[in-house]
């Protein structure tokens, strides 16, 4: 949703570090420093590069006022801070949002001055580095990160920006297709000062060419539309319309909101995509035919940046990227990521599974916590077309007493079905990993090195009954008693793990010491897992080097470990298949070696 009046804030701001939390406002703090938002102070692109303990972190920088007329409110956005963020104008408090990785906003315009001039802006950023009981993904709780953790982030960390709108406008929107009817469900929600007889015009194109013209009337402040396309019954047209990583088409949107008296009050641009995802028996469905996922773990991390990308170019290389490795999706792994990366998902054709941080204490507070900042990932969203799961919970981190809780079991299929309520369009993997107790799909996590062991383990008769009965990889049960596990998709949704590296002090699940032979294992690893029929997709770990974990298949630095060619090769396998990379995969290589 994007409109033309707007500001960046990004740049230098005014910073403080309050290791003991001891400050309460503005007034305390001691402005002694200067960092780069949106990079958090643990990062070198910060200017701080401090990754040591505090409480909360203190931003505060001077913005010049627009002029307003009569109709219209300024705002102030911010894409996330991590943890508890309170904002402050001129000494007022005007906001406060809790959860690190989810969007808030603030409405500027009672603090404007009088007359023209600047206000000064005051962000808390209070971020326990200890607290287990909120939702934290990988960020280490210890000082040195360890095992498969990484530094802290605090702070913001992604882009903050005001925008002057209409006072009467569109607040959200959200778009969901229908292929099986053939339209698109289109809803808004209008907010600021209340108008009688308010429309909403939508109008749809793909390129040059125009497939729908609505005009509708608000009701109570809502706009509630299935959006019928015009449909020739000519499977070749209806195929050049549908979304897919091979052929991503998006469906431009220019909506319009008008006044009773024919007055246009705000014009917002968007876009959508004519696609569906479906888990059903044992495959998954992309648009009504069964589709292998071919994935990568992504956890979203830059050796200068941490988890905000250096600039919108790095997140549309790794877009570009994972599909020159010959893969069709990700999962990104414990993070939220930056919604740039989803638009360039969407534009690029890369399916996305979207995965809940994790709390790692089982209190009432991480309860609250998980749940209302899930429900606000979900409605950030919910309209891109490349996300085609959810994934609340990841190896029951968070809850980790599944078999023996009862309360616990029931947290995890709460969340589930709480997932399906606010989206039913898409599958969701309630556990990912083992201890399945609520899932659409079976994700397993199996980290044998053996090509020959997991191909007996998937692969042998009756693999189903054996696999959910006898074999615990991770010395996990696969599926708890609650949870039906006969004629579900399964996914082998973490694997590999194989550690090539060129610095010392760095692990993975599995080592080796050159790059031949990297590829060597790689490409047997793939050659078995691709073909095991039990299977609907995998993801292999993971895309890149990650701090100290390298097991990727790019170095930190995104320079492939072995060329690109090879490792599309043994990604897709040699009859190719769905997922074709629309781009020369060397070239990609030399562009990202160059770009680093």
């Amino acid at each position: 949703m994007q409109r033309a009046d707007w500001t960046s804030l990004n740049g230098e701001w005014d910073v403080a570090l309050d290791r003991e939390g001891a400050w309460l406002s503005p007034d305390d703090v001691d402005w002694a420093r200067r960092i780069v938002v949106p990079f958090s102070p643990e990062v070198p692109l910060s200017g701080i590069n401090d990754d040591t303990f505090y409480r909360a972190v203190w931003y505060r920088r001077s913005v010049e006022c627009p002029a307003l007329d009569d109709d219209q409110r300024w705002l102030l956005h911010f894409g996330a801070v991590d943890y508890h963020a309170t904002v402050w104008v001129d000494g007022r408090v005007v906001g406060e949002h809790w959860g690190g990785y989810t969007p808030f906003c603030v409405d500027l315009t009672p603090s404007l001055p009088a007359n023209s001039g600047s206000i000064t802006i005051v962000v808390r950023a209070e971020d326990d580095p200890h607290d287990l009981a909120k939702p934290r993904g990988k960020q280490d709780w210890q000082l040195e990160p360890h095992s498969i953790w990484y530094p802290r982030t605090s702070g913001i960390w992604q882009t903050v920006w005001t925008e002057v709108v209409p006072s009467t406008r569109i607040g959200a929107l959200r778009w969901t297709p229908n292929l099986e009817r053939w339209e698109i469900g289109f809803e808004a929600w209008v907010e600021g000062l209340p108008r009688e007889r308010l429309r909403v015009r939508v109008n749809l194109t793909v390129g040059e060419t125009l497939i729908a013209d609505d005009t509708i009337t608000v009701i109570k402040g809502e706009v509630h539309r299935r959006i019928a396309l015009s449909d020739p019954g000519i499977d070749d047209y209806r195929n050049e319309l549908l979304w897919s990583p091979e052929k991503p088409t998006l469906i431009d949107a220019t909506l319009e909101l008008w006044g009773d008296r024919g007055e246009l009050l705000d014009t917002v641009q968007s876009y959508t995509a004519i696609r569906s995802v479906a888990a059903q028996r044992d495959r998954f469905l992309l648009n009504g035919r069964p589709y292998q996922m071919r994935l990568v773990l992504d956890q979203g991390y830059w050796p200068s940046s941490g988890i905000t990308a250096p600039d919108d170019a790095a997140l549309e290389r790794d877009v570009r990227l994972a599909k020159a490795m010959g893969f069709n999706g990700v999962r990104k792994h414990q993070k939220i990521e930056d919604p740039r990366y989803l638009y360039w998902a969407d534009r690029l054709g890369l399916l996305v599974w979207e995965e809940m941080p994790s709390a790692y204490r089982y209190t009432n507070t991480s309860v609250e916590r998980v749940t209302g900042e899930w429900m606000e990932a979900i409605a950030r969203d919910y309209s891109h077309p490349c996300i085609v799961a959810w994934v609340p919970f990841n190896e029951s981190w968070g809850v980790p007493n599944l078999p023996e809780s009862a309360r616990e079991r029931h947290y995890v299929q709460a969340l589930y079905h709480l997932t399906k309520t606010l989206d039913p369009t898409r599958p969701v993997i309630g556990n990912d990993g083992w201890e399945s107790v609520a899932t659409d799909i079976i994700g397993i996590h199996d980290y044998d090195d053996d090509p020959s062991r997991i191909a007996r383990r998937y692969q042998a008769d009756e693999v189903l009954p054996r696999l959910f009965r006898r074999e615990r990889p991770g010395g996990r049960l696969l599926v708890l008693h609650d949870q039906p596990a006969t004629d579900q998709p399964i996914v082998l949704s973490e694997f590999g793990g194989i550690a090539y590296s060129r610095d010392t002090g760095t692990w993975g699940y599995t080592t080796c010491a050159s790059a031949a032979e990297f590829a060597e294992r790689y490409t047997a690893l793939l050659d078995v897992v691709r073909e095991l029929p039990v299977l609907c997709g995998f993801c292999y770990t993971q895309f890149a080097d990650t701090y100290q974990e390298a097991n990727g298949l790019l170095f930190a630095d995104r320079t492939p470990k072995f060329p690109m060619a090879a490792i599309a090769r043994a990604t897709r396998g040699r009859r190719g298949g769905a997922g074709t990379v629309p781009v020369d995969p060397i070239e990609a290589a030399r562009s990202s070696e160059t770009d680093a």
